[in-house]
């Protein structure tokens, strides 16, 4: 998924790059990387590792200058290498430009072949390198030239074309000597906020939560296909591919991915994820004596549920804080290890108890066997398992590290046969409609539900 955090206006820009990216760690445990201007050059530190052990203070005060962008990493496209570390940094003959990503590219693999057969030689496994070449390599940009401010003459035009040229998933944040720009793919998939301190600092972050980090007030959105120019002379916006009337913003943001202290495609987190665990009451009551989240990702949905249906609330497992998101484990046998380290049943609560067990989705189905396994030796004398979101069924090519059906239990498996596997006494999802209605408001229409239907709306 990644995180991405941006900054423009402060001689901090370094160390308050670090604590957005912090506040979005979750994004992406794997590296950091963060590049500064002084308005001369760009600078670029990168590492692999957490942002608060890999980033030390020297680093950061060797990072001189106000404008910023960093990246915290978790590779989808690309292997976990060094060389993948964003942001990459690029010197060609209009000057230099730092670039980071979130999202992935569904073209790749035909503009990469395009690319090297007109010379182009790659350093890295990353999509995001096929951006640095395509703006490097741009041609034909008269019709990008129009209407533009004389500051966006020069570099727009080549941006401009590259997108034209991509297709799939992308918010990106590029800095140049004295600019900062935002960009988001015309469909929103993945999200991109703006905001503003006090001393009028402007913040660029995948989620709200980085800005609350930073003292900052949250803004707005970056719009769909909208790109933002950030310089001397304000704030500029254009929208080089036209207006797209139905997005796709991914929804499994709002299920798993995005903290929910944030603010993302305009609505809270929290409340969404509430509410799709009361439509899970409504959709599927249960005679229960407790409501059990699996700790962290379940929580808001089990609160929801049982503000719905009466049951209380207990904390039946109690998950240590010191072991990070097992989903996002790049191997499978580290996510099996995180498990027991992470989660531990209380018996008090469990012995004896019917227990509605609710987490907010079911990717590959090793992690729920595990617990199921220790609330029964626990004593739990009933299981039920509810997922506040439908079957995953097809892998994501937005982003998401499901790269294979192979690895997606309900995409081989009905839903009986994941009971049986899992070994609990009742198993329901939350429906693809209750899911979706849980998340619309007015200002929030148009998701990608690609992973749970197999309809991929850009390919």
């Amino acid at each position: 998924m990644c995180g991405i955090f941006g900054v423009f206006n402060n001689n901090n820009a370094s160390k308050l790059t670090y604590l957005g990216l912090h506040a979005l760690q979750h994004r992406g445990q794997e590296a950091v990387g963060i590049a500064v201007s002084n308005r001369y050059e760009i600078n670029v530190k990168k590492t692999e590792g957490l942002v608060m052990q890999a980033l030390k203070e020297q680093d950061l005060n060797n990072l001189k200058g106000d404008i910023a962008i960093g990246h915290v990493r978790y590779s989808t496209s690309g292997k976990a290498n060094p060389q993948n570390i964003q942001p990459f940094l690029s010197h060609f003959y209009k000057g230099s430009f730092a670039i980071a990503h979130n999202g992935n590219i569904v073209n790749v693999n035909e503009l990469k072949e395009e690319l090297e057969k007109e010379g182009a030689i790659f350093h890295t496994t990353s999509d995001t390198e096929v951006f640095v070449h395509l703006i490097a390599k741009a041609k034909d940009t008269e019709e990008f030239e129009i209407n533009l401010h004389q500051n966006d003459r020069e570099f727009l035009p080549l941006l401009f074309s590259a997108m034209k040229k991509v297709k799939g998933a992308y918010s990106l944040l590029i800095l140049r000597e004295s600019q900062l720009i935002a960009v988001r793919d015309p469909y929103g998939f993945r999200p991109l906020v703006l905001g503003k301190n006090k001393q009028g600092t402007l913040f660029l972050a995948s989620e709200s939560c980085a800005l609350d980090m930073v003292e900052a007030e949250y803004l707005r959105d970056i719009k769909p296909g909208e790109v933002l120019v950030i310089d001397g002379e304000g704030l500029r916006s254009y929208f080089p591919l036209g207006f797209v009337d139905k997005a796709h913003k991914c929804i499994f943001e709002y299920v798993y991915f995005a903290r929910p202290d944030s603010i993302i495609f305009q609505d809270y987190v929290y409340e969404i994820r509430k509410e799709m665990g009361r439509q899970l009451a409504k959709e599927k009551p249960i005679d229960a004596d407790v409501v059990v989240p699996v700790l962290d990702s379940g929580f808001l949905a089990a609160k929801g549920y049982s503000e719905k249906s009466g049951i209380p609330l207990e904390f039946g497992l109690i998950r240590n804080h010191y072991i990070g998101r097992s989903f996002i484990q790049p191997l499978q046998e580290i996510r099996d290890l995180s498990v027991k380290l992470k989660l531990n049943p209380v018996r008090q609560v469990v012995e004896g108890k019917r227990i509605i067990l609710i987490d907010d989705s079911l990717v590959r189905g090793t992690t729920a066997k595990k617990i199921v396994g220790m609330l029964k030796r626990a004593g739990a004398k009933e299981i039920h398992f509810l997922i506040s979101s439908p079957p995953v069924i097809s892998s994501c090519v937005y982003g998401i590290d499901t790269p294979t059906k192979e690895e997606l239990i309900a995409s081989t498996k009905s839903i009986e046969e994941i009971r049986n596997y899992i070994g609990v006494d009742t198993l329901y999802y939350l429906s693809l409609d209750g899911m979706v209605k849980s998340a619309l408001n007015k200002k929030n229409k148009g998701f990608c539900v690609a992973c749970f239907t197999g309809d991929y709306p850009v390919l």
